[in-house]
């Protein structure tokens, strides 16, 4: 990786850090939780020999990016805010854009609220939910799986960061890795707790490329990480304009039928549906036999998905 590029640029406000490598065409690789640009290492990698000017933020929040402290500061506004920032210093009018997890979720918004400005979308593991009409998501999800849900506990702030640092950052990282259930934790245990430490690496990541990781994370804290869902209230009271609106860029999904998140939520049977067709009107999916961190586990599949996807709108 040492031919891949590093730089920080101020994008809305803050100063964020990118990974870069290649030329042409402009590709956005956003990452989710909790992980880092490095996540999309294999991408950029193989992106770029194939034409592309691939760049890989740290998200608001992680790694060598800016932290603000403040959940408020992490709206789906903020966040989509930052990657057109990061367009207009690039001088790129357009780009293709590649989510991954929460990555995924502020590419869809970055498609609703700045069509104009993608060109096409790729979207791993995490379809375009609509807005509920009645129902803030804390409130629903609280409601439907209990105080125990991962989301419900990562609401109060300064709990999640408490709990995770009985631990080392490293064995946090790899508590999330594989993931066979929902995260829900029975009452009175703290989901950090709950989740078991694997005892053997998947193939698909190394010792040393979680440290890294982990390194930055006892630099930045998880704080900005677990303020995405800490806002998503908020971004619900914010996006009532865009009540029933359409995503009318080129898009994408790419699933892994094993995901946890496809598997709950009802989530495989929307995306197997009309519902989320209607939503997004120019829609592939694709339903690969994967786990959730799909484009580690299956990067060369993954990889080929995104160019077949993105070749046929360069020009």
């Amino acid at each position: 990786m040492s031919d891949i590029k590093h730089r920080r640029l101020c994008a809305n406000g803050i100063w964020m850090h990118i990974a870069e490598k290649g030329k042409g065409p402009l590709v956005l690789l956003i990452h989710g939780f909790p992980q880092l640009w490095s996540s999309w290492s294999y991408q950029i990698n193989h992106l770029a020999e194939h034409g592309y000017h691939v760049v890989a933020p740290d998200m608001r929040g992680y790694g060598d990016s800016d932290c603000p402290p403040d959940p408020a500061s992490y709206t789906v506004f903020h966040l989509v805010g930052d990657l057109i920032g990061l367009l207009d210093q690039l001088g790129e009018e357009k780009a293709f854009v590649v989510g991954h997890d929460w990555g995924a979720i502020v590419a869809w918004n970055l498609c609703l609220l700045r069509p104009d400005r993608v060109k096409a979308l790729v979207n791993l593991g995490v379809p375009y939910k609509p807005r509920s009409r009645e129902f803030k998501p804390i409130e629903f999800l609280t409601k439907t799986f209990g105080d125990g849900l991962y989301i419900s506990q990562f609401q109060e702030l300064g709990r999640a960061e408490k709990s995770f640092s009985i631990y080392d950052c490293l064995t946090v990282l790899k508590k999330f890795l594989l993931i066979p259930d929902l995260l829900v934790a029975p009452p009175g245990v703290e989901i950090i707790d709950f989740l078991e430490t694997p005892s053997s690496l998947p193939p698909w990541v190394t010792e040393e490329e979680l440290q890294i990781c982990a390194s930055k994370f006892q630099k930045s804290g998880f704080t900005g990480a677990l303020n995405y869902y800490r806002a998503m209230d908020l971004n619900w009271e914010l996006l009532g304009p865009w009540q029933g609106a359409k995503i009318i860029v080129p898009a994408k999904l790419v699933v892994g039928n094993k995901d946890v998140g496809f598997r709950s939520f009802g989530t495989k049977d929307y995306v197997e549906g009309e519902e989320f067709k209607s939503l997004v009107p120019n829609l592939e999916v694709v339903i690969i036999d994967g786990h959730h961190f799909i484009q580690q586990e299956k990067a060369e599949q993954v990889t080929n998905e995104i160019l077949s996807f993105f070749n046929k709108y360069v020009g």
